[in-house]
């Protein structure tokens, strides 16, 4: 009985593995919402910030490729090369430039918010690519096409509708102070914000069209 326990609890920890990792992606990937802004806000440009990352995750990644991957890469061909550079050009430079220049004029949480939107237009971008069949008599197809509903609904609220600022005890002088009066001025602004949130979804179109196209070579 001891064995089997052992064994069943070492088959769940296993498969259990990728949803923990998940959960800890979006922990991770809030904390960067959150220091990108507070760099943004400190007057960073967005264009800077996006070399920076890369820069470092190149330094960090770099050294595993090399010693790790290098003998067991195919050749280079002119088709592979210009799959590489739409990668390079709808993650790198699209996606996460225009979301550094939506975050800045929005916020951390609605940045985030808008990023629930990648599972729904990745669904939308495989079904037009016939990567993803649709059939409306099974109960997973059913689910995937009303959440893609919700899901735009609910960013589409988001992007036309802000309500006003939740004030906490400890934050009602910092929001009033003449310091933060500029920022909070431009990021609350109508014009600024319909902006932010445009660059937002943009951005986060081309993220899913970047997650199709890493699928797409394997698929031919």
């Amino acid at each position: 009985m001891g064995t089997e326990k052992l064994r069943s609890c070492a088959n769940f920890l296993e498969n259990s593995m990728p949803y923990f990792a998940m959960i800890l992606l979006q922990f991770g990937y809030a904390g960067m919402n959150v220091i990108a802004k507070l760099s943004l806000n400190g007057g960073m440009s967005h264009y800077v910030l996006v070399v920076y990352r890369h820069a470092f995750a190149t330094i960090a990644i770099a050294p595993f490729a090399i010693i790790f991957e290098r003998k067991a890469q195919p050749k280079i061909t002119f088709p592979i090369f210009i799959q590489i550079f739409l990668l390079a050009l709808l993650g790198p430079v699209i996606d996460q430039n225009l979301y550094y220049a939506g975050l800045k004029l929005t916020s951390p949480t609605f940045s985030c918010a808008i990023s629930n939107m990648l599972p729904a237009m990745t669904f939308v971008i495989a079904v037009l690519c016939r990567m993803e069949k649709i059939n409306m008599k099974k109960l997973r197809c059913q689910a995937k096409i009303v959440g893609t509903m919700l899901t735009v609904a609910g960013a589409m609220l988001m992007t036309l509708y802000k309500g006003p600022i939740m004030q906490l005890f400890w934050t009602k002088d910092t929001l009033h102070s003449k310091n933060n009066t500029t920022n909070y001025t431009t990021s609350s602004s109508k014009d600024t914000w319909l902006l932010g949130s445009t660059l937002l979804i943009i951005s986060t179109l081309a993220w899913a069209s970047l997650f199709v196209l890493q699928v797409r070579p394997h698929d031919n």
